[in-house]
């Protein structure tokens, strides 16, 4: 399971040392992103390094659990009830049905739900700092951290698990 680690810098130059930095350290390409006000995002930011902006994704995997463990709970109520006639391939599909109703409507409530790093530091994000997102294994991170904040970048309080990258 990788972690994740956020770093401010004052501007894209900033930013891009410490993806150098990060990359050099051995955090891969793919596990570094960026996040930056909307119109800095627009004109200077590569598609490839900008995060989501929602919750959309952590949102409907949240859904699938919760409606999959109603589900299941539904369905076994549903075959001890004997009048109800459901067998335990029926209550398999309640949980199927369950799950794929809370994947749509965790869906649908993350995609207007700001994700929790832009949530978490709206005022330096607002303030034009860019954030450099580094996910990784705590041995690489470990590696990285020191060579990132050695650009000048400054290490934020937020370490999080992620299951997403």
């Amino acid at each position: 399971m990788k972690s994740r680690c956020v770093f401010s810098t004052p501007d894209l130059a900033g930013a891009r040392a410490a993806m150098e930095a990060a990359l050099r350290a051995g955090i891969p390409d793919n596990d570094i992103s960026l996040i930056a006000r909307d119109d800095i995002e627009q004109d200077d930011i590569p598609d490839h390094l900008m995060t989501g902006r929602t919750d959309f994704y952590p949102a409907a995997l949240r859904g699938v659990a919760c409606g999959g463990g109603t589900g299941v709970v539904l369905g076994l109520v549903a075959v001890a009830i004997p009048p109800l006639g459901v067998t335990l391939a029926g209550a398999g599909a309640i949980a199927v049905a369950a799950a794929a109703m809370g994947c749509w409507t965790g869906a649908l409530v993350g995609s207007e739900v700001p994700d929790v790093i832009h949530r978490k530091f709206k005022a330096e994000i607002a303030s034009g700092h860019i954030l450099v997102v580094i996910d990784g294994n705590k041995e690489r991170l470990a590696l990285a951290s020191p060579a990132v904040e050695g650009t000048g970048a400054t290490h934020l309080p937020f370490h999080a698990r992620t299951l997403l990258t």
